[in-house]
């Protein structure tokens, strides 16, 4: 059976769904890191991101599946091989996760005592 993600009853307005879609700590690595490298396996998605769990990964990556963000494509072959890419849809955030990057970077304090070294930098074409 299809993954189907409820969205949640109390969204109230488009920016609370959009944030629900894209925001949070995992999904906006998930969608510069996609679209940094095109395409790639569980395991380089997983090597991507460092310190995210399996139970984490596995799960955000069904969200933003059903939310059709990420499409998922398996092969029929021994061992099975999964690839993860964008969708159009999931394309069409990147512009904005630029946007809030580029306001974060007027705003936010370089702190050296934590260098952001997971930042994709949203900086691709």
């Amino acid at each position: 059976m299809m993954y189907q993600k409820k969205i949640k009853p109390d969204i109230r307005c488009p920016l609370e769904y959009g944030l629900e879609i894209f925001g949070g700590k995992w999904k906006s690595r998930i969608v510069c890191v996609l679209a940094a490298k095109k395409t790639l396996r569980y395991s380089e998605v997983r090597k991507e991101m460092s310190n995210i769990t399996d139970a984490v990964l596995a799960s955000t990556l069904k969200e933003m599946i059903a939310d059709g963000i990420v499409d998922r494509k398996s092969y029929d072959e021994i061992p099975p091989k999964v690839e993860y890419s964008l969708t159009e849809k999931g394309k069409s955030v990147v512009s904005i996760l630029q946007s809030i990057c580029k306001w974060s970077g007027v705003f936010y304090k370089e702190d050296v005592e934590n260098v952001m070294t997971q930042c994709q930098k949203c900086d691709h074409k």
